[in-house]
């Protein structure tokens, strides 16, 4: 199976990596607008590659040909987009303007050479790129990684604060990949056992759990920015889980992102990933509050959809 990546930036190198270390595709083809730097990344993962049986080169659009899957990080970053404030409530949605017009460009180039394949978006803000991608795609194999690198930092640190295996914890974070994020907390379980009653046993008042929380999860991009210049590694590894789904066609459930025909944007929530991408929405119970959220995620999600169209 062939995969591509476009974008070769600290994001689609770390994709590079994590794909290859899992053995997700027998050739990955590496396409930048900086032709230098994808050769470089090729070929300085080319020779450890060779541990792995994974061909790694770098090309251009037409090099996509026969690609099952192709991997959009191509844009601007949070860094370099000024979207690293913890008090700006447009958050990633920051860089919508910028990365849309990134968009506009690489995806038909991408759809032209590999007609068939199916669409991974990663650049930020997802959602409403997976709308646009959608568009210029023509087509719906167009998903996101959206929240699943969320409802991972939910789950550890719920891990973490109990003491068990992150793999021990059932929760998760759906929306919107940004400010306006839902946290599951009225279904997130630990080895069966809701949360909320093991915090009633612990005497442990909710409400300052869970703001510390998800503090700590809204803003971890931002904390490892601050450390390292990008948020690159988990997203690295997450996209490489995706793109396993999708090439081996394992239909497993993942909290990603796809377009809501009911909400007319994108959404991030437990979706059936195989083949062809997202093939069905598991839409999970949620309380009042939750539901809010989600509605709420929505709006803002389509308002800003509404101002980049009538500013285009």
């Amino acid at each position: 199976m062939k995969l591509g990546i476009v974008g070769a930036g600290a994001v689609g190198a770390a994709v590079t990596i994590a794909a290859c270390m899992r053995g997700v595709a027998r050739d990955i083809v590496l396409i930048d607008k900086d032709a230098a730097r994808a050769t470089g990344v090729a070929t300085d993962a080319r020779y450890g590659a060779a541990l792995c049986a994974t061909d790694i080169t770098a090309g251009t659009y037409g090099d996509l040909a026969g690609a099952s899957l192709v991997v959009l990080t191509a844009g601007i970053n949070e860094k370099a987009g000024g979207a690293t404030n913890r008090n700006d409530p447009l958050g990633r949605l920051r860089l919508l303007s910028t990365n849309a017009g990134v968009f506009e460009d690489i995806v038909p180039q991408v759809v032209a050479a590999a007609p068939s394949a199916t669409l991974l978006v990663v650049t930020n803000p997802p959602e409403p790129l997976v709308d646009i991608t959608r568009r210029l795609a023509g087509h719906d194999r167009v998903l996101s990684t959206s929240t699943f690198l969320d409802s991972l930092r939910f789950r550890f640190h719920l891990a973490k604060y109990f003491g068990v295996d992150p793999m021990s914890v059932d929760a998760n974070v759906i929306g919107e990949h940004g400010t306006f994020s839902v946290f599951l907390w009225s279904s997130a379980q630990i080895g069966g056992v809701p949360l909320v009653e093991l915090l009633a046993d612990r005497g442990i008042p909710f409400d300052e759990f869970r703001a510390a929380i998800e503090q700590e999860v809204r803003f971890a991009n931002i904390s490892i920015i601050e450390g390292i210049g990008a948020s690159q590694y988990g997203i690295g590894m997450v996209v490489s889980r995706v793109a396993e789904c999708i090439l081996r066609d394992e239909r497993a459930v993942l909290p990603v992102g796809s377009h809501q025909t009911r909400y007319g944007v994108t959404l991030s929530l437990p979706s059936i990933v195989g083949r062809a991408g997202v093939e069905r929405v598991l839409w999970p119970k949620l309380s009042e509050e939750e539901q809010r959220g989600v509605l709420a995620s929505a709006e803002r999600l389509a308002g800003v959809a509404q101002q980049l169209a009538g500013a285009a």
